[in-house]
């Protein structure tokens, strides 16, 4: 397959596209107020990556309402959002980049940050303190689990 072709990928490749866009698109605009509409973003990408989007087709792809994907288009948006074009075609790598997006998007929070400062140079026994504790006020607070790579924990049948 050539840049620029048609890619009909199957629709659990599409259903992730749509959900990975939308992931990306809320984690670089996370106030939902100031997020631009597609034709916005469209050209924000355009003027970018020198790419031709529009934002129709944009929207066609967060929504799921588009059902091929051509290699150009997924190039631009990675390239627009910082992701590897293969973000959108691989699980593992998925993970990985929703990993590290998470850890940005936490540092993005000055109490969190705040917090991470302040227990650098603390020993591994109070780090493993820290960490019980800031799990516990989790719990208490009805959040998801965060297990040690950052990302949300599966459920034990003890916490459900």
């Amino acid at each position: 397959m050539t840049r620029g072709q048609a890619r009909r990928p199957g629709a659990a490749t599409e259903r992730k596209i749509d959900e990975r866009l939308t992931a990306l698109i809320a984690t670089v605009y996370p106030d939902e107020r100031k997020r631009p509409g597609y034709a916005k973003l469209a050209e924000e990408i355009r003027e970018t990556t020198g790419r031709p989007i529009s934002g129709t087709y944009l929207w066609e792809l967060a929504t799921g309402k588009k059902s091929n994907v051509t290699l150009d288009h997924l190039d631009a948006l990675a390239e627009f959002f910082g992701v590897p074009t293969e973000y959108f075609l691989n699980d593992g790598v998925a993970d990985r980049v929703n990993s590290q997006l998470a850890l940005a998007s936490a540092l993005g929070d000055a109490q969190v940050r705040n917090l991470a400062l302040r227990a650098q140079g603390l020993s591994p026994a109070s780090l493993d303190a820290l960490l019980a504790m800031v799990d516990d006020v989790r719990r208490m607070q009805d959040l998801p689990r965060i297990g040690d790579e950052g990302r949300e924990a599966p459920r034990t049948a003890a916490q459900d």
